[in-house]
């Protein structure tokens, strides 16, 4: 940090799979908030003029009171994942108000786009859909976990985007990053299933049927809009089209048996 001298720090290292901080709940806690802590150290040591993104989750909100979430909603995290981000999101705040640190939080809801590992719900849809297209099926077996659970994607190079355009206006504070419309796996199946022009056997796997699920997630984006004026570019569609894209490019060169254990 000393070396750098940023003028803005973005901080999304963490374990970010909501699955696997069940398997490694004490991994994702310690770690999560280990990596917070050092980085807004760090700046308030060495760079506290800096503007920080301290990039947080929507899954701190768990099951909402009402939809769409915003950001006066109680924390109610739902898995260790979401309990890590709700610690360091809490823990940025308690830096920005003890230390004077320019900082803002994005509660940031699900999203993808290519180049995400099949670990997440659209990358293994998508990676499933573009396996059966190089292979020439008819119908592309999908196997899914909850086909019922809707979430609130926004495209990752919108949302990057609205990272760069809350630290170019010097915002502070909590703010939703989000598109404000959520859809079920089995919208997000049948929407592939339109883009690549076959039919869809959809498997539901129990074993990836989460127990302890928050069916429906949704955020407000209206403070992130009035702050920035940011607006999403990339609609779902185009997000599932780039997807399936970018992994058929994958299969082709033999890449995308590596990306699966990303």
């Amino acid at each position: 940090m000393a070396d750098a001298a940023p003028d803005v720090v973005y901080h999304l290292a963490a374990l970010a799979h909501v699955g696997r901080s069940w398997e490694e709940p004490e991994a994702t806690l310690s770690r999560n908030q280990a990596m917070a802590l050092h980085v807004l150290e760090a700046v308030r040591r060495h760079a506290p003029g800096a503007a920080v993104v301290a990039v947080s989750s929507g899954e701190v909100y768990g099951p909402p009171v009402a939809l769409p979430v915003g950001e006066d909603a109680p924390l109610r995290p739902q898995n260790p994942y979401a309990v890590s981000k709700a610690a360091s999101d809490l823990l940025a705040g308690q830096y920005a108000d003890a230390h004077g640190l320019r900082i803002v939080r994005p509660r940031s809801f699900n999203h993808s786009g290519p180049g995400q590992p099949p670990l997440y719900a659209i990358a293994s849809f998508a990676r499933q859909v573009a396996a059966g297209l190089e292979a020439g099926d008819d119908p592309i077996r999908v196997v899914t976990g909850n086909p019922e659970a809707r979430r609130d994607y926004t495209d990752v190079r919108d949302v990057a985007r609205a990272y760069r355009l809350l630290a170019a206006a010097g915002a502070t504070g909590v703010v939703n990053v989000c598109s404000g419309v959520s859809r079920s796996a089995r919208e997000l199946v049948a929407a592939l299933a339109g883009l690549a022009g076959t039919g869809i056997d959809h498997v539901v796997d129990p074993a990836l049927v989460r127990a302890h699920e928050v069916m429906d997630v949704r955020g407000d984006a209206t403070q992130l809009r009035e702050l920035t004026g940011w607006e999403p570019a990339f609609p779902i569609e185009r997000t599932l089209a780039d997807s399936v894209a970018w992994w058929r490019e994958e299969i082709r060169a033999g890449r995308a048996g590596a990306r699966v254990h990303e």
